[in-house]
This record gives structure tokens, sequence and C-alpha cells, in this order.
């Protein structure tokens, strides 16, 4: 016993810790807290390396929002702890931090899995990023009324918003952040958790109930981002469209069109021409003032994403979303009309329990007559604690016919994309550059269009542009998804905005180092 207290008190030598690399996996709002993460301990003067084998601890920022995000965490926890094997036996001592959604929805799961695992970090509990690299002081975690051990003693940093959080808003900070998108855009988290309760999502059990951050703090935040360089700010939360209900922000003009307006103005004045879009819009309670202030706002780019899961509405019922297919027509009837070239982003789920032959028709031929700009589609995922997870005991859809019809459904909108792609072509747009290839003379961006990692691209040849610089084009062909294009000539906006904002003492983004493979939903980041 006194041999493994040693080894443990060597092990948690705070001296020890002059480095770490970071994994973010998942999606743009762990994306935020992994940046987060980043600019606390690079404040605390730890480094950060892309080399996982020389830092002296690994950050997995983990995703547990479906079956397959989880398998894709364990799988790079595992690599960490091959990596912290390997430094033993050389002896060196190295850390394995884990934080993020698969803390906080399977910890007790995780531990079994990765018992070599140093210390859990949730997703309420940022803060403690650094105590919890450093190996700092902790009480061991009991885990389903047993005792874990010696050998299962992590540090546990792991809170549960209780009914006294209710109606506080997100009093959390964003600002000074180390971020790790390009510096010329950025996400603005606007909120936090959800109270839609769709049976099949386990956002609620994970995040908690909403919480939406004061408006005073988005536009801080926001003219910070903007300082730094950011010229698209993406607009993220589990929903967008509640924004400021659960703080009393529920006055005509407020909420989500009363934010949008303030972005839009401070926009104006601190970087003209700056993109903001809106992702993550839930359909239910999306109203007219809403679809005004997308109309109205000249910084607010014409696209909104707004997953929809379904049509049916049976299914629409199953699902508890709220929403009926008319109503659903409508609204998007609606945004087609008052905003004028209007990109659309909408998700589906294939093979939701009880799904029928039928009703999968139904979703297929709404899809080709509205002629939706971006669709994905994800195969129902059976999550346990969610009523959609107990239904598909009872009444699941097999694996193989809900492939297929995600097939048939990915090419159906391939047919669409592709209609609308040779449309454009000969047509002059504006992108914004993401990466470039000044050997080849070649460039990837985007126009507003097009969100980051989720949507198509617009493939540049013989430029010399920056990544962040706004150039007008010519499309010459398509690829599928994405479209070829040249140079007509750039604007006058920099790769790096600031009109007569503060600037900051320092750059607060990192570029990329690497990417792992793709999860369910989103791309995730490792540096």
């Amino acid at each position: 016993m006194a041999t493994k207290s040693a080894a443990l008190s060597q092990h948690n030598d705070s001296t020890t810790i002059h480095s770490i690399a970071f994994v973010s996996l998942g999606c743009p709002k762990n994306l935020v807290d992994s940046e987060k993460m980043l600019g606390l301990l690079a404040e605390d003067g730890i480094a950060i390396t892309p080399d996982h084998d020389q830092a002296d601890a690994i950050i997995i920022n983990t995703c547990g929002f479906l079956e397959a995000s989880k398998t894709e965490s364990i799988d790079v926890i595992r690599e960490a702890i091959a990596s912290k094997i390997t430094a033993a036996k050389d002896g060196r001592a190295k850390r394995v931090i884990v934080a993020g959604c698969l803390v906080q929805r399977h910890k007790a799961q995780l531990l079994d899995a990765v018992p070599e695992v140093d210390a859990l970090v949730g997703v309420f509990d940022r803060e403690h990023i650094v105590k919890a690299v450093r190996g700092a002081a902790f009480e061991p975690l009991p885990e389903a009324g047993r005792d874990m051990g010696d050998y299962h003693t992590v540090s546990s940093f792991i809170t549960k918003p209780g009914k006294k959080d209710i109606g506080k808003g997100y009093l959390e900070s964003d600002r000074a952040r180390l971020r790790l998108t390009p510096r010329h855009f950025a996400y603005l988290r606007v909120s936090e958790g959800c109270n839609q309760g769709c049976t099949f999502c386990t956002i609620p059990s994970i995040r908690g109930r909403m919480r939406s951050k004061p408006l005073n703090d988005i536009l801080s935040e926001a003219e910070e981002l903007l300082a730094d360089g950011a010229f698209e700010l993406n607009l993220i939360g589990q929903d967008t469209t509640s924004y400021g209900e659960d703080i009393g922000y529920t006055a005509a003009g407020e909420g989500l069109p009363g934010m949008l307006r303030a972005l839009d103005k401070l926009v104006s004045k601190q970087a003209p021409g700056a993109w903001l879009r809106l992702m993550y819009a839930y359909p239910s309670c999306f109203t007219d003032d809403m679809i005004k202030s997308l109309a109205d706002c000249r910084h607010v780019i014409k696209y909104i994403d707004m997953p929809l899961q379904h049509i049916n509405d049976e299914i629409l019922f199953s699902m508890r979303r709220k929403v009926t297919r008319q109503q659903t027509e409508i609204l998007l009837d609606k945004l087609r009309k008052w905003v004028p070239g209007i990109t659309l982003r909408t998700t589906f789920i294939s093979g939701f329990p009880g799904e029928t032959d039928a009703q999968h028709r139904e979703l297929l031929g709404f899809i080709k007559d509205f002629q939706f700009e971006n669709v994905g589609v994800f195969e129902f995922s059976p999550e346990p604690g969610t009523p959609a997870g107990r239904l598909h005991v009872q009444n699941a859809v097999a694996p193989d016919v809900a492939t297929a019809r995600k097939e048939e459904i990915m090419l159906a909108q391939q047919e669409i994309v592709l209609k609308k792609n040779r449309a454009l072509v000969g047509q002059t747009i504006k992108v914004l550059v993401d990466e470039v290839n000044p050997k080849k003379k070649t460039a990837i961006a985007r126009h507003t269009g097009q969100a980051p990692d989720i949507d198509g691209v617009v493939l540049l040849k013989k430029t010399t542009a920056s990544p962040g610089e706004l150039l007008t084009v010519r499309i010459t062909d398509f690829n599928y998804y994405d479209l070829l294009a040249e140079p007509v000539q750039a604007t006058s906006v920099p790769a790096v905005v600031s009109h007569g904002a503060k600037t900051t003492k320092k750059r607060l983004s990192l570029p990329v180092m690497g990417v792992v493979n793709t999860s369910v939903e989103t791309r995730g980041k490792r540096v």
C-alpha cells in the first residue's frame, strides 16, 4: 500500500506538468468548452503542444451524444492511455484527463472501460481543468454506492445543476478562449441546455435545462472575438430560437430578434461587412418577428440551420417535437418569401421507432418537393434513458432498413444539390477563404450559404489569397456538393478585422494542428 501511495504522490506532483496535448471531440458547443479550458491552462503557464508523446498530460474533451460518438471518445481515450503506459516504461509520468459530455453522462461506465484515467471534469466544471491537470487535492469518486478502491481513485470535478439554478441564465464566461478555429471565424454560444424534451435526445440529461447568456455578455464576447480577427460569428446553442425565455427576455422585440438586432448594430460599427450566422434553430416556436430580423439585419447572413427531424405528424408527435407538418410548411414558406435567397439547412432522422415505409415515403416526397439547400440524415440511435430508446425496444426499425432509408434520402438530396450547383455555374459570388495552398495557388473557401465543417465548400484555383480574405469569384464548375471557382477580384476586407475596437493584448486563437475522424454529427479537432 505504501508503494502505491508513493507512486500516486509522485504521479500527482504538480511540478511535473509543464505541457499538455488536447483533443476536442463533438459539436461546436463542445469546441467552445475546449477553447475555454485551453485559455485557462495557458493563463496558468502550461504549454500546449501537438506532440502527444512528449506532453506531460493529455486532455480529451469527449462527446457522448450518441452511441457512436461514445465509442469514438473511448477509442481516443485508449490511445492516450497507451501513450501514458509507454511514458511510464521510459520513467516519465503522464496524466490523462477526460472532460465533457461522456463524463457527465457515463462516468461510472467510463471508469470501468478505462480505469487508468487520472481525472474527470464534467461539462459544468471547466474552471477546475487546471486543478485536474496538475493533480490537485480531491475527494475520491463514489459510484453506484460502491467503494471504487485505491486503484480507481481519480480526481472528480462533476457538478449537476439543481432547481436553484433555474432562471439564473448562463453565468459562466466564454471569453478569453484560446480558439481552435481559424482566426477569421468563431463560434459564439448564446445559451446552454434545452427545455424542448425531444424523446430521442440526451442533451437535457447532459447539459441540463436551458440557460441563456445575458445580452450584454454576448455583446462583450462578440466584441472580443471581432477584435481578435473573427469575420464570421456562428451563433450556437442547443435551441437558439428560445433564447432569453428563461431569463425574462419575453417582451416584444426581445429574445432572439432583439439579440440579432443588437449584434447587427455592434458589427455595423466594429466590423462592417462581417457575417453573423444563426445555427440550431427550433421550428415549433420560430416567430414572424424572428423571420423579420433575419430579413432586416444586414450582417445576419441569409442562412438558417433548423433541424426538422421528420415531417410525418405521427412521427413528430412520437418525437415530441411540438409541431405539425402544416405548421412546418407555413414556417418554411414564410422563410422563403420573407427572406429572399435564404439558404435552408436541416437534418432528419431515418428509422425512428415505428416509422413505416409510408411515413418514410412521405418524408422523402417532402424533401423532393421543398428542395432544401443542405440536408443531413442520421440513422436513429437508441440512447439509454430516453423515451425513444424505450420505444425502440418495443417497435424498432431494422438497422438495414434504417440505413437504406437514409441512403435513399441522401441520394434524393444529392440530385437537388447537383441541380442547384449547376444553376450557379457562370455566376459571380463572394466567398470567405478558409485554407490556402500557396505552392499550388489553390484555396478552400465558403459562400454565405455554407457553414463551417458541415456544408459544401468552394474550391478555388489561380489564387494567392490569404485565410480570412473575402473574394469575388466566378463559379466555373461543380463537383457534387462542392463548387469550383476562380477569383475575379479581392474586396477590401482584410484577413484580420479590427475596426475601431480595443485590440487584445495577445492573440486568442491557435491554428488547428490536426483533425481526428469525424464523429456522428461533427468533427473533432486535435491540438
